[in-house]
């Protein structure tokens, strides 16, 4: 089972290598004024500025400033606390907080704003956005306060808000999201997107900043009626009614004049980190199955779906069942985890006792919740490797402690901060009925040591 396990950690490795920015940056074609990659072109006759946003930001503009013959007029990156960068950075690197924004957000966002809004027709913006953009973008619309933002944000990730109504909310409350940016801008601006968001809605990715946004501030506020929020935020139901109707507040639509000289380009998901996982699941002997790429739902439900999944997928054939997406957590508890810790944690009580299967559940990124780990890898016996250990994993579950459950542990999976973010993979492996001499070839395939984390 340890091999087993092995080669998930392999699965999940060649996973974050397929989507790391020099990786996804291989599509780009250098021209003498700028860069071209599929339908997007950006050579402007003026000033060339490069921003990237996001938790991949630094990645992504060390391998195209690297990759660009052209010397940009001005850089910008943004991107949260940990996420390593190279230090030819330094002076353009602005870092701010992430999941819940703060003040060094707030002045970031107003020194992008205003460097955008003094561009003219005849420059040129190359953006690379990634997920975790909406929360560092963090400058408020007018009469609405930092403070309310953070709050509603707990709030909706604590009631267990998907990530397109967490969004929703976001583009009714932030300056620069819902199309903002690129409608304040009078220069073309040609985006690059690494998408974190299940179905790679480019509206949904980091609020969509640069494309129409179709949604209203009657839909944010169908949002905090759907979760039961209005009673707790009051002042921000009153904001989103009055609000509405009126254009000088209300996201760019996707008609809108000022968004036609925008261009994107979906640089790297979740899929392709999918199929990376698939061709070493491949390569070991195990036939791969993806079940989804937009997996959502509560995590511990879903852990238990997969784990379901896994029990039944085992016949005389060695298996992996892959897939990928954003789970969420009902925090109920007051401990500390993360939706692919919790997610891992209830499949593993699913799959007490049951041998020759093992699931891992991961962030792309890295950090899963508050915690230090990016998730964690299961087996059958890892409920009771617990006991052993004076943990209960089912009232770490009910605590929403699966962190509790995991900390110090070989189960939990520590990359740090990878430099990328294409949201979760899980996977679900199943030795199948004739485990012995079937696993003994395919872990013949695997890397002679395990992955560094």
């Amino acid at each position: 089972m340890h091999r087993l396990t092995d080669l998930a950690r392999a699965m999940f490795a060649a996973a974050l290598e397929a989507v790391q920015p020099q990786a996804l940056l291989r599509q780009l074609e250098a021209t003498p004024d700028g860069l071209r990659v599929g339908g997007v072109c950006c050579a402007p006759r003026g000033r060339l500025v490069v921003v990237a946003l996001g938790k991949a930001a630094p990645g992504l503009a060390a391998g195209l400033l690297a990759a660009m013959p052209r010397r940009p007029d001005a850089v910008f990156v943004l991107t949260s606390d940990g996420v390593p960068a190279n230090a030819a950075l330094a002076p353009h690197l602005r870092r701010a907080g992430h999941p819940l924004p703060d003040h060094r957000g707030v002045a970031a966002t107003e020194e992008l704003l205003a460097l955008l809004a003094s561009l003219r027709p005849e420059d040129g913006v190359v953006l690379l956005l990634s997920g975790g953009a909406s929360a560092l973008l963090a400058a408020p619309l007018p009469g609405v306060e930092l403070e309310e933002v953070v709050d509603v944000t707990r709030a909706l990730q604590r009631a267990g808000a998907a990530i397109g109504e967490l969004n929703v909310v976001r583009k009714h409350l932030l300056a620069a999201t819902g199309g903002r940016l690129a409608a304040g801008c009078a220069a073309p601006i040609a985006t690059l997107v690494l998408s974190d968001v299940p179905g790679d809605d480019l509206a949904t990715i980091a609020s969509g900043p640069t494309v129409g946004d179709p949604s209203s501030f009657f839909d944010a506020l169908a949002v905090l009626e759907r979760y039961e929020l209005v009673g707790s935020f009051p002042r921000l139901a009153r904001f989103f009614r009055t609000a509405a109707g009126d254009d000088q507040l209300e996201s760019a639509k996707p008609d809108d004049p000022r968004l036609q000289r925008a261009t994107t380009h979906l640089l790297g998901c979740n899929a392709q980190a999918l199929e990376a996982a698939a061709a070493v699941a491949t390569g070991a002997g195990l036939r791969p199955v993806v079940l989804t790429r937009t997996l959502r739902g509560e995590a511990r439900k879903v852990g238990r779906i997969l784990a379901a999944a896994g029990r039944a997928a085992g016949g005389s054939e060695p298996v992996a069942l892959l897939a990928g997406g954003e789970t969420t957590v009902q925090v109920r508890g007051s401990g500390c985890g993360g939706r692919n810790l919790e997610l891992a944690l209830a499949a593993a009580v699913e799959l007490q006792g049951v041998e020759e299967l093992c699931l891992l559940a991961g962030a792309t990124d890295g950090v899963d919740g508050g915690t230090p780990a990016a998730g964690a890898v299961v087996d059958g016996s890892t409920v009771a490797r617990g006991q052993g250990r004076g943990r209960d994993a089912t009232a770490a579950l009910e605590a929403n402690d699966s962190w509790g459950f995991f900390a110090a542990t070989p189960e939990a999976i520590l990359t740090g901060p990878t430099g990328t973010n294409v949201a979760d993979l899980a996977f679900v492996l199943h030795a199948g009925g004739r485990p012995q001499r079937l696993l003994l070839e395919a872990f013949r395939h695997l890397p002679a040591t395990p992955p560094p984390f």
